[in-house]
């Protein structure tokens, strides 16, 4: 699909910063420097977001031999020094790419939302969409259609009927068309999540068609096609409609995308061994700082706080 792009660039950037930092802030292992290599060349515009990263961060020069060569030689610095120019450097690079995700947001965008913000969209034919934060949706209504793009975030739809224009929500890799009324959509990181709280949904994505009937999900990723569904607590998943978040035995890495939306800055998880260790728990939304002390804990991690930037390692 060609409505791809936006997203994939996306994910492309949060990958790249990622390898970016673990590269420049501690020795790598050769595992590590493997999974850079396959990361590297599996597609183009990965090695071009890459080098975006160091661009940014005046470091190319210092990290064009990994590029060129697949090995790693750590710039000529002590380690510490290293680590906190790397890290200070790290946070203004996120700046930018904040903003240049919001460009491009705000070319595609008709409605967003803004860090912890939700926003109700009452639409002409009836329906009603419930925006969660750092959310993003664009509108095709007309004759015969009524489409709508979830570009970034969550939203919850409750359908108005009308037999002559089905009601279809666009994401990356996928389509949702109405066969009811109420459902909620999320992508979290490369995942998408499809919650049927009444009648049913049809999901499209990488392979046949599947249904999904009230109280069930069904998800799928950029290789993974719509999986059968499966019950879920539908009052779980959309706790962030009541100003609470509720995970049930999720990846880090997933929650850690979550919480991206109700904080001003940036969450990176510098160990990828920390990546799907399982979190459960019931937090406050207007506290995602203190939902990180507690996951922290919990799991025997470490968060350095920076401001704008909380690492996370195990």
């Amino acid at each position: 699909m060609e409505d791809d792009a936006p997203f994939d660039r996306a994910s492309r950037r949060t990958a790249a910063i990622e390898w970016w930092t673990r590269l420049d802030c501690r020795a790598s292992t050769p595992q590590e420097r493997e999974a850079f290599v396959l990361w590297l060349t599996r597609d183009p515009a990965n090695r071009e977001a890459f080098e975006k990263v160091c661009r940014i961060w005046g470091e190319l020069e210092g990290l064009r031999p990994l590029i060129g060569e697949f090995e790693v030689r750590p710039p000529r610095r002590p380690r510490h020094a290293r680590v906190t120019v790397g890290l200070a450097a790290l946070a203004f690079a996120l700046l930018s790419y904040v903003f240049f995700d919001d460009a491009w947001i705000l070319l595609w965008a008709q409605a967003r939302t803004g860090v912890a913000e939700t926003r109700v969209l009452q639409l002409t034919d009836g329906s009603r969409i419930e925006l969660g934060p750092r959310s993003a949706i664009s509108l095709d209504f007309g004759q015969g259609k009524r489409n709508v793009t979830l570009l970034k975030g969550e939203a919850w739809f409750d359908v108005a009927p009308d037999g002559n224009r089905p009601f279809s929500v666009l994401v990356a890799r996928g389509s949702v068309t109405a066969l009811g009324t109420s459902f909620d959509i999320s992508t979290a990181g490369e995942r998408t999540e499809v919650t049927v709280a009444e009648h049913q949904v049809r999901v499209m994505a990488g392979g046949p068609a599947i249904i999904v009937d009230e109280g069930e999900q069904s998800a799928f990723g950029p290789d993974v096609p719509a999986v059968g569904p499966y019950r879920v607590q539908v009052d779980h998943v959309t706790a962030w409609r009541r100003g609470k978040l509720i995970f049930d035995d999720r990846p880090l890495a997933e929650v850690v995308s979550i919480l991206r939306h109700y904080m001003r800055g940036y969450i990176l998880i510098l160990d990828p061994s920390i990546r799907e260790r399982r979190v459960s728990g019931v937090f406050d939304a207007a506290e995602p700082m203190a939902a990180i002390s507690a996951i922290e804990k919990a799991l025997s991690l470490r968060a350095l706080d920076l401001g704008y930037l909380v690492v996370l390692t195990g």
